[in-house]
């Protein structure tokens, strides 16, 4: 069934980590709540055509927390050419939105995220939910 991958746990000190957002305070927010949870290998993209132009040179990837607007594509055109991609066939990608809805998340679910995690990120459950993520859970919640 599509978002249901099943992958071995990562420990979150081990984890490399691909956040694809193009608003840097965000991204500022979500690296710092990851140093927190002891992820040491954060990388940063602010478009999805950066993540296939360059993704011979990243290294394994975990986790991609994929912003769904993004300029020039969208999250879910991203997350199609990220499946197709024999690079990512076994990464978990969580779909990070500000139009947190039910509606929303349904659609991610059917889109085959792995997750969906509801803006503003709640600094509180941040930490554990990417835990949960990493664990081999899926987590969707609006916030």
């Amino acid at each position: 069934m599509a978002g249901e991958r099943v992958q071995p746990p990562v420990d979150p000190r081990e984890a490399t980590i691909l956040v694809v957002e193009d608003n840097l305070q965000n991204f500022v927010l979500i690296a710092r709540l990851l140093g927190y949870l002891g992820v040491r290998d954060i990388q940063w993209k602010a478009s999805g055509w950066q993540v296939l132009e360059f993704a011979g040179q990243l290294p394994r990837i975990d986790l991609i927390l994929l912003d769904i607007h993004l300029p020039y594509e969208d999250g879910y055109e991203v997350l199609r050419q990220i499946r197709a991609d024999p690079r990512f066939r076994g990464t978990r990608v969580v779909a990070v939105s500000a139009e947190a809805t039910e509606d929303n998340m349904r659609r991610a679910r059917e889109a085959g995220f792995d997750g969906f995690i509801g803006k503003p990120i709640d600094p509180d459950a941040f930490p554990d939910q990417i835990r949960r993520i990493l664990a081999g859970e899926g987590v969707w919640t609006l916030g």
